[in-house]
């Protein structure tokens, strides 16, 4: 498909900026590791303090590179099924609400003035114009996910009889989903935080803050992860020299993780004591269930992949596996989605861990936690959003991929990398090492008396993981921006690789209507967090008093402490 110059610069914009991003995103997350390892015993370097690396590291990584990527691989994956663009104000106001709210946010972040961690709930405290950057960049989403409902709308009433593409099904799941999920998080962001850290109210709910913050928060994961499903589904199959062994399984995948992964994210606060107890059992229960369309996808893109490897030749029970194009640079797409795969095979598993009540209570803030979810975002997440990131600048801006045998080895890079990291994190974790906490500067540092020396393996393991991460990052960049700054060779175009299904099923009426399965969605919401809102209103109050941007530590409380001290007589 030709496209217009103006939605050509626009995909390319929403390519490049968050990639230019990423650098500053990967650099501190390697620093993260060489902190935690104990190698740098000191609060900052080259003016950048742990919190604030870690906020950046967060942030970007997470929230500013995913959205973006989903957005741009929206707006491909609607183009190339539906044969059409998105209309022009949709993509362009769109952009520019990103954009602007990702500068805003990114200058904060350096300057300092936003190091509330990527979870920036209450009482951790960014200046108010971090929330406006981040309520920017999320409605920007919106109006993007708006105009692809007016395209899809238009070519509906033009193939009547025709199903909707698989990708498009999923596409719309994922915003669907995003936007529901996200409405609470902007109210949190524009009607709670920023009048508080502005200064207009002097006091806050902080558990109702962390709830809001978490209906957004787990159904992020989701958020990151279904672009990925996508090209597992679509994709996947056709570069690795298969077909897509069920149509309606992939389906049927995509509108359960619909239902399931919005109400879930009260297992975040297990520890919460103003959650009730039916409260986090109901969610237990969703928190598992959630996990069937991830087993499902394991099954159904297994068998394409076997399919493809037994094509190719392979023979026995597991030989198929070998004949896979694993290191060939004309179809380095599958080094990536496959590197993926594996390992969200241990991110999912060690989710399941996350789910249970008890087990929860014993990893909870602990180095396993984000051992787990470098497992499944930097795992899939990533190696998709790399892989296609740069397949689609490639397509779309017309010109051929630089250093092309650097782009194929990078995902095992960044796979054994990702497995040392999680690796150590997690067995970290289980021996109680903390998350969220300069290590270098206590528990790593044989200066210090709160030296562990039970943490130097784990952690040191986790640093070597960072470092190839960092490598295979660097090695990435190079191939990256060499492309995007060569000469066009080509017509700029809109194309992606579009797996057959291996048999017509016979079409499922339920499969091919979101009406049910949205409300069915809204429903599970409410009865999980009505509930929830009315034990934060009952067992919590707001916290009166004032916060800085450094300490989560209420100022008020410590003055009023310290001058009841001094008044209180010998």
């Amino acid at each position: 498909m030709t496209i217009s110059d103006s939605y050509r610069k626009t995909i390319l914009t929403g390519l490049f900026m968050p990639m230019t991003l990423f650098i500053l995103g990967a650099y501190n997350g390697v620093m993260q590791t060489l902190y935690r390892a104990g190698v740098i015993n000191q609060n900052e370097v080259a003016g950048i303090n742990y919190y604030q690396g870690l906020t950046m590291h967060g942030v970007i990584n997470a929230i500013v590179l995913t959205t973006f990527f989903a957005v741009v691989f929206g707006h491909v994956t609607m183009s190339h099924y539906l044969k059409k663009e998105p209309p022009k104000w949709s993509y362009k106001i769109s952009m520019v609400l990103m954009v602007a709210g990702t500068i805003i946010d990114t200058v904060l972040m350096i300057l300092g003035k936003a190091q509330a961690l990527y979870t920036f709930y209450a009482p951790l405290k960014n200046s108010p114009l971090f929330y406006l950057g981040t309520s920017l960049l999320i409605v920007g989403s919106w109006i993007a996910f708006f105009g692809w409902i007016q395209v899809y709308t238009a070519w509906r009433k033009e193939n009547r009889e025709r199903k909707m593409p698989i990708a498009v099904l999923g596409t719309f799941v994922n915003f669907t989903m995003w936007f529901i999920a996200s409405i609470p998080v902007a109210y949190e962001s524009l009607v709670i935080l920023l009048p508080w850290s502005a200064g207009w109210t002097n006091d806050v709910n902080v558990p109702l803050t962390r709830m809001l913050f978490w209906m957004f928060g787990h159904p992020l994961v989701y958020f990151w992860l279904l672009p990925a499903y996508i090209a597992f589904y679509t994709i996947l199959p056709k570069v690795s020299g298969g077909k897509l062994y069920s149509g309606n399984a992939a389906r049927l995948a995509f509108l359960l993780f619909l239902i399931l992964s919005t109400p879930v994210g009260v297992h975040h606060q297990f520890s919460e004591p103003v959650m009730g107890q039916g409260t986090k059992l109901w969610v237990s229960i969703l928190t598992y269930a959630v996990s069937i369309p991830s087993f499902m996808t394991a099954f159904t893109v297994g068998a394409s992949l076997e399919l493809a490897g037994r094509k190719r030749g392979g023979k026995g029970l597991f030989g198929w596996m070998g004949k896979l194009p694993w290191f060939q640079s004309g179809n380095y797409l599958v080094g990536y989605f496959l590197s993926g795969l594996l390992l969200f095979i241990f991110g999912g598993l060690s989710g399941i861990v996350n789910a249970s009540y008890a087990l929860n209570q014993m990893v909870h803030n602990t180095g396993w936690v984000p051992g787990h979810f470098h497992m499944t975002v930097a795992g899939p997440v990533l190696l998709v959003i790399l892989g296609m990131s740069i397949y689609m600048y490639s397509k779309v801006a017309g010109k051929r991929i630089r250093f092309l045998t650097i782009v194929t080895i990078v995902p095992y890079i960044w796979m054994i990398g990702v497995a040392l990291l999680s690796h150590g994190l997690m067995a970290g974790g289980l021996m109680g090492e903390p998350r969220r906490t300069n290590l270098g500067m206590t528990y790593t540092n044989p200066q210090s008396d709160l030296f562990n020396s039970h943490w130097i393996p784990s952690t040191s393991m986790a640093m070597i993981g960072g470092i190839l991460m960092g490598v295979a990052a660097l090695l990435y960049f190079i191939s990256f921006f060499a492309t995007a700054l060569s000469k066009k060779t080509a017509v700029p175009q809109i194309e992606l690789p579009e797996a057959e299904e291996l048999h017509e099923e016979r079409p499922v009426r339920l499969l091919h209507n979101m009406r049910p399965w949205i409300i069915a969605s809204v429903v599970l919401t409410l009865i999980t967090y009505v509930p929830s809102l009315q034990n934060v209103f009952k067992y919590s109050k707001p916290v009166p008093g004032k916060f800085s941007t450094d300490s989560p530590v209420n100022e008020t409380n410590i003055h009023n402490n310290k001058t009841a001290a001094d008044e209180k007589p010998d």
